[in-house]
């Protein structure tokens, strides 16, 4: 499996019983604090393999370091925040390499294992399945905010928390639940990873404003306008692929197109397994999962926002 699909990682089949994930993701500093950037960072790469329904197991970091001009401990303390994210993960840090560059980047490269006969492709989502999204949405527009000095330090703590967070655990209950597919929700927004699993799918993703979880404020900064760039991008590019609603309101449009840094899972499965898998979701402490739309047959339009 490969990128025929836009998928989250690529498979390699070793065995008929076996086959490797393999995946790399690295970004600019989205926080000040460096610690709190590795984890971020890491959280982030380990995502793709989870939304296969993979399980990690090693990681090399990748790193772009100035040099000069910033302090060797905080470049210490980025990995040190990507090794506390992957020992969480029981992911092993087997290495990494360095590059001279005028900005910060980390990330990783990260190795994964997957029962090929249980991969959790995009490609998978089928008519009358149920959408449910695993964490908030929202955090490029708080951390726009952020980066302008105006964001309170609960919304940026929040922010921080949901995209600090693995989604290990979506993944391993998903699996349970026979989820059909299923994709992250990272730079492309929401809209943007929809609009890919439906073309996939061929199929047409209806997804109800009303239902989005959200981070706490996200609307407020969008009045405010806190509007990253990468959101117009995202409405540019995958704008013409959306129906959008007569009564949908300006500001949960935004949120449609808003870039996540370290987003949740986006899964597609049968009714009853998505009412089963949010309730265990939620016993589990996940308040934020939520069934945000429904599957339907292909149309005029990948995807559907009312």
């Amino acid at each position: 499996m490969g990128a025929a699909t836009a998928d989250d990682a690529g498979v390699y089949r070793l065995t008929d019983e076996l086959a490797i994930v393999n995946t790399v993701d690295f970004f600019t500093p989205v926080v000040d604090d460096p610690f709190a950037f590795g984890q971020i960072a890491a959280a982030n790469a380990l995502s793709d393999v989870y939304a296969m329904g993979g399980t990690p197991k090693t990681a090399m970091n990748i790193m772009c370091w100035p040099q000069s001009g910033l302090p060797s401990d905080m470049l210490a303390e980025i990995m040190r925040g990507g090794l506390d994210k992957a020992r969480e993960a029981g992911v092993a840090v087997v290495g990494g390499h360095t590059v001279a560059d005028e900005e910060v980047k980390y990330g990783m490269a990260v190795t994964g294992i997957i029962d090929p006969r249980r991969i959790v492709r995009n490609a998978g989502a089928r008519p009358g399945d149920l959408l449910l999204l695993t964490k908030p949405l929202g955090t490029g527009i708080l951390m726009t905010a952020f980066k302008r000095d105006q964001l309170p330090q609960e919304q940026y703590a929040a922010a921080v928390e949901t995209m600090a967070t693995l989604n290990a655990a979506s993944a391993r209950a998903m699996l349970m639940h026979n989820a059909h597919a299923a994709t992250d929700i990272t730079g492309f927004g929401l809209a943007g990873h929809a609009c890919q699993m439906a073309e996939a799918s061929t199929v047409c993703l209806v997804l109800e404003e009303w239902y989005l979880p959200l981070l706490p404020g996200v609307v407020d900064w969008i009045r405010a306008g806190m509007i990253p760039g990468g959101g117009g991008r995202n409405r540019e590019y995958f704008g013409p692929k959306v129906y959008v609603g007569d009564e949908v309101g300006d500001e949960m449009l935004e949120l449609l197109f808003d870039p996540q840094t370290s987003g949740g899972l986006l899964i597609a499965l049968a009714p009853d397994n998505a009412h089963a898998l949010l309730a265990d979701l939620q016993a589990q402490g996940n308040v934020s999962a939520a069934i945000v739309g429904r599957v339907e047959p292909m149309g005029d339009f990948p995807v559907k926002y009312i």
